[in-house]
């Protein structure tokens, strides 16, 4: 799977999950989720659930990072270098 492919799938669950009163609402793909107000801490934790469940990979607890999961592009890398996809 690119990451095109993944950064969507990420988008539609947070899209469904933490967005579903503001259905307009769009973040730049570069930008804080935390900041965007998209998700909280708990939040975090529930997109680390997903990309786990989605990925088939298990995120170890110092990969919890802003650099891994803060936007949309860095959990798709993060996805993407754990499972071997494809970049763009």
């Amino acid at each position: 799977m690119k990451e095109t492919e993944i950064r969507e799938k990420v988008w539609t669950f947070l899209a469904e999950s933490f967005l579903y009163m503001r259905p307009d609402f769009r973040v730049d793909p570069d930008e804080s989720l935390l900041r965007a107000g998209v998700i909280d801490s708990l939040g975090v934790m529930e997109v680390i659930g997903f990309v786990e469940d989605m990925a088939g990979i298990q995120v170890a607890e110092d990969e919890i990072t802003e650099a891994n999961f803060g936007t949309l592009n860095a959990i798709a890398r993060y996805i993407s270098s754990k499972t071997g996809s494809a970049p763009v």
